[in-house]
């Protein structure tokens, strides 16, 4: 069973930084694309950023480009969102998602599919 637990969100005020932490467990890493997602309210969901190590490839919305950077730890099989100068437009509900490299390479970032998606951790950026 895919298990994954976000933490590390919180409240900062503009201009700073956080880092977002996925505890993946349940599936072999490589086997995996991971992504980082964020709900706003009112708004729908998007994806921040997905790679996959397979692959080699990684995404970044034009929103956060050059300003979140996504990694991981294969040995803890976790993986990492850093994210820098944050903005009030970053504040939201943060998830961690898991996508089969198969469906990976057809969808992208665009589309997880349901059932592996953590439970979300919120971000709040003050003006």
């Amino acid at each position: 069973e895919v298990q994954l637990v976000e933490s590390g969100g919180g409240l900062v005020q503009a201009g700073g930084s956080l880092r977002l932490s996925c505890a993946a467990s349940g599936f072999i890493f490589d086997d995996y694309a991971l992504g980082w997602f964020r709900q706003a309210p009112g708004k729908e969901r998007e994806g921040v950023s997905c790679f996959s190590t397979r692959d080699g490839s990684t995404y970044y919305a034009d929103s956060v480009k050059g300003r979140f950077t996504i990694s991981s730890d294969n040995a803890k099989n976790t993986v990492y969102l850093q994210m820098n100068s944050l903005k009030p437009e970053d504040t939201a509900v943060y998830y961690c998602a898991a996508q089969r490299i198969q469906l990976y390479r057809v969808y992208g970032c665009s589309r997880f599919l349901p059932g592996n998606w953590g439970q979300g951790t919120q971000v709040t950026v003050s003006s």
